[in-house]
């Protein structure tokens, strides 16, 4: 298999800490691919008509893109047991489309101010994308904290990815303010062998 791949894409975070807790990681070949919104990397668009990482090429079918489909193929894959069953599998299906919504304000946010000319930024687009991170983390930080708690499942890796790419690229905007139990969980799932290989390269 082959992984359409760049290392400081979130959304590639979350396939590779999964490769790394299935040990699946020497299964796949990566391809470092840099991409943009107004530029999509040309040898990523076969895979991907969507020009966006993660893409995996696989044998015994087409490309898979998204990385929530990714994840749970590779989880199928292994024989793995982190998307659950029964109820469980709804909340942890739940608690990653959390993590991703987290994702796509903060990235929205980013290209505000990289990618948009600096008379047309707006502070309020900014801050109302702000906004639902900080939801996001208030409801996980007073619903979710038994189930982040519990068991490894693919919820706690995507929250996880989330709140690193917030660290990472909106560190200054405090999402831990208030949010003490969430920030306790996140330093310690952080300091898993999975997450400290998976760190994004400064800049």
């Amino acid at each position: 298999m082959k992984l359409a791949y760049s290392p400081t894409s979130p959304y590639v975070r979350k396939v590779m800490v999964l490769l790394h807790e299935t040990g699946q990681l020497d299964d796949v070949a990566l391809e470092n691919l840099a991409t943009t919104p107004f530029d999509p990397a040309e040898g990523l668009l076969p895979s991907n008509p969507l020009g966006k990482v993660p893409a995996l090429e696989r044998s015994e079918g087409p490309a898979l893109y998204d990385s929530r489909v990714i994840c749970a193929y590779l989880n199928d894959r292994a024989g793995g047991s982190l998307y659950g069953k029964g109820a469980g599998h709804w909340d942890i299906l739940t608690l990653e489309a959390t993590a991703d919504g987290i994702l796509d304000a903060a990235l929205l946010i980013t290209y505000e101010a990289r990618l948009r000319p600096e008379d047309k930024r707006m502070d309020a687009w900014a801050d109302a994308q702000w906004d639902k991170i900080a939801r996001a983390c208030a409801a996980l930080n007073t619903r979710w904290m038994s189930h982040l708690s519990g068991p490894l499942d693919m919820g706690q890796i995507a929250v996880a990815c989330a709140l690193g790419y917030v660290d990472f690229r909106h560190d200054a905007r405090g999402w831990r303010a208030g949010n003490d139990a969430l920030a306790a969980w996140f330093e310690n799932f952080d300091s898993r062998p999975s997450m400290q290989a998976t760190r994004p390269p400064a800049g």
